[in-house]
């Protein structure tokens, strides 16, 4: 499916629960010298203007990170605070880091970076933000082949891995398609930390995903999932999830008091 666009939904509740996860994960696994191979299977455009028209029509980012940092900003990770500062101060307050830049502003140099984006107009949007970033690698490929195609078979130099797996979930065979891509890449790529991010929706498509996760003996795995107190009367997404194997030491005690963000 070619039609979902984050633009809409940027800076939104789940992109906050997200990112903030994603943010912990990535300063825990920094705090080794090692450099890190970083990927994504569905990375978008990277940046996000919270003054579009398209981010305006939704106006999910102004229950979200904005009303996070109006009245929630001691609640919000250091971190993941500090990247979101960054890019506005340099940018303006109307723009907003998506998964990739703010791992790009949380590694260091040394660190790579191959983002897998299929969509014409996010890829155009993408190779555009991320051209003039050093080890930043950009693919117009489908995510999950693109991974599976440069996740090493050995440890690799970068020889350690991080892969973010955050499709739209537009059709409900997505859910058994992660299941079967992090199996694979998980056997190829056994060293890598994985991180994926799920809607919490009404229908609950998710309760059979994380069950046949759970059931495959994966190490070191974490699981978190949030519901927006803010969003209990609206139709839609309810919450976010996320599941991730091979956690980083001393990542999930960081993220022992995350769901005080959304009550």
């Amino acid at each position: 499916m070619l039609s979902y666009q984050h633009i809409y939904h940027a800076g939104n509740l789940a992109d906050v629960h997200k990112h903030t996860v994603l943010a912990v994960l990535l300063t825990a696994m920094k705090a080794k010298d090692k450099p890190i191979s970083y990927m994504e299977t569905h990375a978008g455009r990277g940046l996000y203007n919270l003054s579009s028209e398209e981010a305006i029509k939704t106006g999910e980012a102004k229950l979200g990170i904005i009303d996070c940092l109006e009245h929630k900003r001691h609640l919000l990770n250091k971190d993941y605070l500090g990247a979101v500062e960054k890019v506005q101060k340099i940018l303006g307050k109307e723009f907003y880091p998506g998964s990739l830049m703010l791992a790009r502003i949380l590694l260091r140099d040394e660190d790579e970076f191959n983002l897998m984006e299929l969509h014409p107009k996010e890829y155009a949007a993408l190779h555009h933000t991320m051209f003039d970033f050093k080890n930043v690698h950009t693919h117009k490929r489908d995510g999950y082949e693109g991974v599976l195609a440069l996740a090493p078979r050995r440890p690799p130099n970068p020889s350690r891995g991080f892969v973010l797996i955050d499709p739209s979930y537009e059709v409900k065979e997505e859910y058994d398609k992660v299941v079967s891509f992090i199996a694979k890449l998980h056997k190829k790529w056994e060293t890598a930390v994985v991180m994926l991010w799920y809607p919490v929706l009404k229908e609950g498509y998710h309760k059979d995903m994380v069950a046949k996760l759970a059931d495959m003996g994966l190490p070191k795995t974490y699981s978190s999932e949030v519901t927006f107190s803010a969003l209990k009367n609206a139709e839609g997404i309810k919450g976010s999830g996320v599941f991730v194997l091979n956690m980083p030491f001393g990542a999930e005690e960081k993220l022992a008091d995350i769901g005080e963000l959304f009550n």
